[in-house]
């Protein structure tokens, strides 16, 4: 029988002993309003354990499994559910491919390391699986593109993790620049850390060293190169700095402002521009290879500007410059700033655009009254509520995969104008490089060990 077409319940041996207390679990595209959404969640680490306390905190979904290939992980992630719920229900398993063959999850949360993200999630596409899957969309441009195809063929809904979108603060800068009350766009400045911020943190012996029990290193490395394993190459932060596991800060920390700087001024994700990039790379710091500062600057053919540094040049966060005014937002203590007190007073007027989630209802703004006088503030949204709410309305959420695409797609375009120097040219209706074969090779990784994306 199609999934569509049956109630599911929570059954079976995997589901241990305690699996009576479950819920029914209703398919994705059959949910009834009282009808509670099953989730499992693929990568529990520091951030899959962030996401997933989300999804527990809400009645509309259960967290049903967990997957990770370092054993104690998984171990603690059950223990949290198992606790949430009162039971032993939630299974585990060390491949996520068993955890998208059940039938009987409707979505995951994918927070895996970056090089896994196209494979996981394109293969939970095929799966039939709605998701929410951390950012970048891996670690070049065509992991992007295919992501984006699995979602579109398959008809899946899709939330990343580019969290800055549900929060009030970003939603207003970005539609005081949509909507003209800075004049026209100049220039966007965006900064996210670097090297400032983070260095390696594992100081031991660089040589091959012992797998620790019940960690799959052959499933952790998976489709990056066959290195031999160490602690140096998945500490935190360590495994960020190194290039077969991340593309590097310009883009896993990058996609997130660099989303805000396209969610305000979509202008920078169309047509063509030149790019230039400049930087220094981590040397003679274990393993660490990627970049560590960097200046990138993205040129329009109208004089349109995106500057993308880290926080070395710039402070962190996204800055809209338009010929009347400018506004500055940063997710530190939900900071929004502009060149004159009126532009935060405005409330959203009619036929002005909303950036807001679809059948959204209620008013989002408020009044704050402060040393300066009355100013409007835009309320907070949940985003991994976001997500259930795209599963029942069929519709996309904030973060949809386009966004995240053309977010990732900045970052790996400056991270490649980096190491090739020069001025590049960016054509996004061909996502390519004009005239640079030796750029457009770049837009692909191999993959290693058996591993093959496709939609």
């Amino acid at each position: 029988m199609q999934k569509a077409n049956r109630r599911v319940f929570l059954k079976g041996a995997a589901w241990s002993a305690a699996a009576w207390a479950v819920p029914t679990i209703i398919p994705a595209t059959a949910f009834g309003a009282n009808e509670r959404i099953a989730v499992g969640c693929i990568g529990v680490g520091g951030m899959g354990t962030g996401n997933m306390r989300q999804f527990l905190a809400l009645d509309a979904c259960r967290v049903v499994a967990v997957c990770d290939v370092q054993r104690d992980r998984r171990e603690r992630a059950k223990k949290l559910v198992d606790e949430k719920y009162g039971d032993a229900g939630c299974a585990m398993f060390n491949d996520y491919r068993e955890l998208l063959a059940r039938s009987d999850v409707d979505a995951v949360m994918i927070a895996v390391q970056d090089h896994w993200h196209a494979l996981v999630a394109t293969a939970a596409a095929k799966s039939g699986k709605d998701m929410y899957c951390e950012k970048p969309t891996g670690l070049c441009v065509r992991d992007g593109q295919v992501m984006r195809a699995a979602m579109r063929k398959h008809q899946r809904v899709f939330q990343s993790g580019m969290w800055q979108r549900s929060k009030g603060n970003f939603r207003q800068g970005c539609e005081l620049a949509l909507n003209g009350h800075l004049g026209k766009l100049t220039e966007v400045q965006v900064s996210v850390p670097g090297g400032k911020s983070y260095q390696p943190k594992y100081k031991g012996p660089y040589e091959q060293q012992p797998v620790p029990e019940g960690f799959d290193w052959a499933m952790w490395r998976g489709p990056a190169p066959d290195k031999p394993f160490n602690p140096g190459r998945v500490a935190y932060p360590d495994w960020y700095l190194i290039h077969d596991y991340c593309e590097g800060w310009t883009t896993n920390w990058g996609v997130h402002n660099l989303d805000i700087a396209h969610w305000g001024c979509p202008a920078l994700g169309r047509g063509t521009c030149e790019v230039t990039c400049s930087g220094r790379y981590y040397a003679d710091k274990g393993f660490a290879d990627n970049i560590e500062t960097w200046k990138a600057v993205f040129t329009y053919p109208d004089g349109l500007r995106l500057v993308f540094t880290d926080t070395e040049s710039l402070p962190a966060g996204t800055k809209f410059i338009g010929e009347k005014g400018w506004v500055y937002v940063d997710r530190r203590n939900d900071k929004i700033e502009a060149s004159a007190d009126n532009l935060l007073s405005r409330r959203p007027a009619e036929g002005d655009v909303r950036l807001l989630p679809f059948g959204h209802a209620g008013d989002d703004v408020r009044v704050q009254t402060t040393k300066n006088g009355e100013r409007t503030v835009y309320r907070n949204l949940d985003h991994a509520e976001g997500l259930l709410n795209g599963l029942r309305s069929r519709k996309e959420p904030l973060a949809g995969i386009d966004a995240t695409h053309t977010a990732s797609t900045l970052g790996m375009v400056a991270g490649i104008a980096a190491r090739l120097g020069g001025t590049l040219k960016w054509d996004w209706g061909t996502e390519q490089f004009v005239g640079n074969e030796d750029a457009n090779k770049l837009l692909v990784r191999q993959m290693h060990n058996g591993w093959k994306l496709d939609v």
